[in-house]
């Protein structure tokens, strides 16, 4: 798989507020999605990301994969992500 790039436009606060300075638009999204932004912008991997969740929220890896690629899928549809 890709590495997942998070827009440098994309600004994010602690409560999860997403403002794209480029555009305009802004988003809210809940801790699991901080959480995800945070470490693809550290550059993790997708498994390092699921597994991180796994431990964080004490969930099963099927829950945690699911999530994940919803969450994924979305910033891509959005264009707050991109595919390098």
């Amino acid at each position: 798989m890709k590495n997942l790039k998070i827009s440098e436009k994309l600004a994010i606060s602690d409560s999860g507020f997403l403002f794209m300075a480029n555009t305009g638009e802004s988003f809210t999204v809940n801790e699991t999605g901080r959480e995800i932004i945070k470490m693809l912008r550290e550059g993790k991997s997708e498994e390092e990301i699921i597994e991180a969740l796994v431990e964080l929220y004490d969930v099963e890896r099927e829950t945690a994969e699911r999530d994940y690629d919803e969450f994924v899928a979305m910033l891509k549809n959005m264009r707050l992500a991109v595919e390098e």
